[in-house]
């Protein structure tokens, strides 16, 4: 699926040790780590160039990188990008990846993470005679970090976005999946929240919101017509989207029914509503005693918590109860939400 395997067993003690890395025929060093979680590490990287290489059209350091990303825009400035380095270990996570890394060279849009390269390595394993692979992909670097940690900064501080910036951060995720949802065939993200949401500040401007990670992403469409069919969709849901911003029919599917790309709908929703109060409308069914977060969000309950002050407009509020409709069938689709947030925009616009 358009992974390249590349031989540099280097790359393995590289990254454990620090120093340079090798994707294919480019090399990095290592700045330092960035986050992790999972069997998944990312690194900030800064490309290895020959000192000579003249600077290329953007003001970006021409490395070999330059000859291989098409978009421009894409190359750092300072030549330091995002690496991801996955530990695979079964072929079901091999396969994981490379539907990842295939899914991600579907789209081309500026609210959508790019990946600019990537290789898969076979690594010597522990044990005798066997081996292991190790997945190394390379982003744009996003230093002012997600969604969900600027929120949960401001939370501490008790600060909220403004209308206008919880407004325009959505519209910019409200386009990124349009993108995704209008390919032929239809994707859906499937993991929409606010730690896949990369900010990035900007003087006088609302921040720049680019949707990333699309391990989860898949085929929108879906149909369902037998109980093991629906027990199967469910199974893959609690392992590959996040239990709070996860749809209804994704919790419990009927033996009869046609999914499709409304369930990022739904998440879509429940991340708005994390843009202005810091968590999922259902998170609070956590912490109740004998609360059930299934049942709170199958029967879509939401609780509304104290906002900013003055507080923020009940149409965001019904905005929200909009998109999170239990019954697939009745949620808007993504053209509906774009016409209705760009109403917002125009409204409350400062």
């Amino acid at each position: 699926m358009g992974c390249s395997f590349s031989g540099l067993n280097a790359l393995y003690d590289a990254v454990n040790g620090g120093g340079d890395v090798w994707i294919n025929e480019n090399r990095f060093r290592i700045v330092r780590q960035l986050g992790e979680g999972g069997f998944a590490y990312v690194f900030l990287v800064k490309e290895v160039v020959n000192a000579s290489a003249p600077a290329s059209g953007g003001g970006a350091v021409a490395g070999g990188l330059s000859k291989k990303v098409k978009d421009k825009s894409h190359l750092s400035g300072d030549g330091t990008y995002a690496m991801k380095k996955v530990l695979i270990q079964n072929n079901e996570q091999l396969e994981l990846v490379r539907e990842e890394i295939h899914v991600s060279s579907l789209f081309n849009h500026p609210n959508l993470l790019p990946l600019l390269d990537h290789a898969i390595i076979a690594v010597k394993a522990t044990q005798e005679g066997s081996w292991n692979h190790e997945a190394y992909l390379l982003f744009p670097v996003h230093l002012d970090g997600t969604l969900l940690d600027n929120s949960t900064a401001m939370k501490a501080k008790k600060e909220f976005f403004s209308t206008t910036d919880v407004l325009q951060i959505f519209r910019q995720l409200c386009a990124g999946l349009k993108h995704m949802h209008n390919h032929d065939p239809s994707y859906a993200h499937n993991d929409v929240k606010p730690g896949n949401v990369l900010l990035t500040n900007r003087q006088g401007k609302s921040p720049l919101a680019i949707l990333m990670d699309f391990g989860s992403a898949r085929p929108a469409k879906r149909q369902i017509r037998s109980r093991s069919e629906a027990l199967q969709l469910q199974e893959w849901a609690s392992e590959h989207c996040s239990a709070p911003f996860r749809a209804p029919e994704l919790w419990d599917c009927p033996s009869h029914a046609d999914i499709d790309e409304r369930t990022d709908i739904w998440s879509l929703g429940c991340t708005l509503y994390a843009i202005m109060y810091g968590v999922s409308p259902f998170e609070y069914a956590l912490g109740e005693s004998g609360g059930s977060l299934q049942l709170a969000i199958v029967n879509a309950q939401i609780k509304w918590p104290a906002g900013p002050k003055p507080p923020y407009p009940e149409a965001l509020h019904q905005f929200v109860t909009w998109m999170l409709q239990p019954q697939a069938a009745v949620r808007p689709r993504i053209d509906d939400i774009i016409i209705h947030v760009d109403k917002l925009i125009s409204k409350f616009s400062n």
